[in-house]
């Protein structure tokens, strides 16, 4: 939920990477200053502005325009800097208004890095001032928050570096008025989508999956849309492309470029690099041939989230070819059906050497149509497969199988990654190629492993007894995974296990000791661990909602909470039902997930009342399902868990270092 602040009011930020939106009515400067603790600024290398955008942990964007991203990333502020003051100013000799009090309140917003808002303040009051200070970031108790400021400046930048304690404020002001009036920096309008085969760069997006037999939507866990195709994917030979929705956030270039000085076509809150070289002693590439495929070939931050772009963009190129090929067969086929139905409706030429010519030559076409698209669909499906031999082997712990060898020299992180491997899709016509199920973290809903599906796609059958525990095996591999990629005390696993049934499946996170405490059985421990976690929930949105997120009881735990829920509903009354749909629909905004290992049916005496909390569950199966619908091009993935491989001590091993951790921390 967004916080929408008025002047003087704070909220914590939660999240250290963070992107600061600007929408004004004219044209206006973006800068930005890092200050001590009494919020002074001690020389010009502590200002960004548009003619030296970059300082440590931020960036401002070069242009003078109506709309700006500031990226910052907390983290790498130097230890020196408790705050970043977020400035914008009106141009000076531009021929646009003189005062800020002549345009409409400019609007700010801090948000993540999937566009998610986190704070929002549209700028009131200002009159004849030329500069303001719109927000301010600072760190308070090791944690950083931001306030609405609104501080605005008759004099312009010159009075505000003046007020903030730079002795070159004058001379800074110049050279920042300097620098666009020379065309370093100049109003640009929004982009155009680009939607060019050869534009290379991938989102950090996936199309939205949603339900087909009464499971969850899965797209809320990944960003918005995604873009066109890469290089080298001819999407087979549809006759018409599934649709694309463009993310504004990812267009860089100017659509109307005005005189002056060059453009800069940088995204201004990505630091793209170009992929990496290949090894010296890689084969050159033929003429003619598609390039090599690169691991971390995307835009990013850091390597962890170019795989991640590049995994989704993987997906997005497996989704498109397969989409184009199922409309090459169904035109062909509908073309057939055409032919022979204009064959069999002339009475002269439904008999005789003429009509069966005339078949043939309609199934010949047909077959040709088909030929040519999976022709298509087997060159881009090499391509993919080509890539994912590459990228597989490449990808962290987070995003790699439990085979995989990273697993091996695993080691407890120091920072919680952006996303969680939770499994495999792949679709019917190239069951070769596995994607990775990529969510983001922390996770925005939880998840439901359904233990109630009599079959599979790959027609094998379990009985009821089998399906509970696979997918108690299921969960305890998908919460072995959280634990393991979050830092040490950042991630807490509580169980609730009525009646002992999956007590033998969780003998490694018992055992190991990672647990808050021993696994709840019987109604008063259902009870215990419920009013527990409903407690932590109140008490944070209090806080929250009251912007003294700092003031929380000595000895809050402020990890990120996970509750596992087994055989449920047995061991619930109707309080525990009621407190667990809070924890679904509340918990996840303040850090308290649910994970459930339940089969609706057993919860159909509750009737619809429940159907809520189904809904709000993303729904995984202990074995292949194709249960997981893409609205963006009309596919259903099958979607394959991710489990421990028989007779591996991976996992073990895996929880026995976190255990270790934890201990030391204490």
């Amino acid at each position: 939920m967004t916080a929408e602040l008025v002047r003087g009011q704070n909220h914590p930020l939660s999240q250290a990477r963070l992107e600061i939106r600007v929408s004004a009515d004219k044209p206006i400067v973006a800068a930005a200053t890092l200050s001590d603790e009494q919020g002074k600024v001690q020389d010009t290398e502590r200002v960004a502005h548009p003619g030296a955008p970059t300082l440590p942990g931020l960036e401002v964007p070069r242009q003078a325009a109506a709309a700006h991203r500031l990226a910052v990333d907390l983290d790498a502020m130097p230890d020196a800097v408790h705050r970043v003051h977020v400035l914008l100013a009106l141009p000076t000799g531009a021929g646009g208004p003189a005062r800020f009090g002549a345009v409409a309140a400019p609007f700010v917003a801090v948000t993540g890095l999937d566009g998610a808002e986190v704070a929002s303040y549209t700028i009131t009051g200002l009159e004849a001032e030329t500069a303001v200070v719109a927000l301010e970031l600072y760190r308070r108790q090791d944690a950083w928050k931001v306030r609405a400021v609104g501080q605005g400046y008759a004099g312009g930048l010159a009075e505000l570096f003046t007020d903030q304690g730079l002795p070159q404020a004058h001379q800074l002001a110049g050279t920042i008025n300097d620098a666009v009036a020379q065309g370093m920096a100049r109003s640009v309008a929004a982009p155009p989508p680009r939607t060019t085969d050869g534009d290379r760069t991938r989102q950090a997006a996936a199309p939205t999956l949603g339900p087909d037999h009464g499971g969850s939507p899965y797209g809320t866990q990944t960003p918005q849309g995604a873009t066109g195709g890469r290089t080298g994917y001819s999407a087979g030979s549809a006759h018409t492309d599934p649709p694309a929705v463009a993310d504004p956030s990812a267009l860089t270039q100017p659509s109307a470029p005005t005189a002056g000085g060059p453009i800069d076509y940088n995204h201004p809150r990505r630091r793209n690099s170009a992929p990496p070289p290949p090894p010296p002693t890689a084969p050159p590439v033929a003429p003619g041939r598609p390039a090599q495929p690169v691991a971390g070939d995307a835009t990013g931050w850091s390597m962890d989230e170019r795989l991640y772009n590049q995994v989704w963009g993987m997906f997005e190129d497996l989704a498109r070819t397969t989409a184009a090929y199922r409309s090459a067969v169904d035109f062909a086929e509908s073309r057939m059906d055409k032919e022979l139905e204009e064959v069999l409706s002339d009475p002269r030429s439904r008999i005789g050497g003429q009509a069966d010519a005339a078949r043939e030559a309609a199934r010949a076409r047909h077959g040709r149509l088909v030929d040519q698209a999976r022709q298509a669909l087997d060159r881009d499906v090499a391509q993919l497969a080509a890539e994912a031999d590459v990228v597989e082997p490449a990808l962290p712990p987070a995003y790699a199988r439990w085979d995989n060898p990273v697993w091996h020299g695993y080691r407890v992180p120091t920072e919680t990654p952006m996303a969680l491997r939770l499994g495999d899709l792949h679709l019917p016509e190239c069951a070769e190629i596995r994607i990775p199920m990529l969510v983001r973290l922390p996770l925005e809903r939880g998840l439901w492993i359904d233990s109630g599906r009599a079959g599979s796609v790959d027609g094998s059958f379990h009985d009821a007894h089998d399906l509970r525990r696979l997918a108690m095996e299921a969960a305890v591999a998908q919460v072995a995974r959280l634990l393991a990629v979050h830092p040490t005390g950042e991630f807490t696993v509580y169980v609730i296990d009525p009646a002992g049934s999956g007590a033998q499946t969780l003998v490694p996170l018992v055992q190991s000791g990672v647990l808050a405490a021993p696994p709840a059985v019987g109604a008063a421990g259902v009870a215990d661990v419920l009013g527990k976690l409903t407690q932590r929930v109140d008490l944070v949105q209090m806080a929250v909602r009251g912007g003294a997120a700092d003031a929380l009881p000595p000895g809050f735990d402020t990890s990120q909470n996970l509750l596992v829920v087994n055989d449920f509903p047995h061991g619930f009354d109707d309080r525990a039902v009621t407190q667990l749909r809070y924890l679904a629909d509340e918990g996840p905004a303040v850090g308290v997930h649910l994970m459930m290992v339940a089969d609706r049916e057993d919860a159909a005496a509750y009737g619809p009342l429940l159907d809520p909390l189904w809904r709000s569950l993303l729904r995984l199966t202990p074995v292949p399902d194709d249960h997981l619908a893409d609205p963006w091009v009309g596919h259903a993935w099958t979607y394959e868990p991710a489990l421990v491989p028989p007779g591996s001590q991976v996992l073990q091993r895996v929880l026995d270092q976190v255990a270790a951790a934890r201990t030391k921390q204490r």
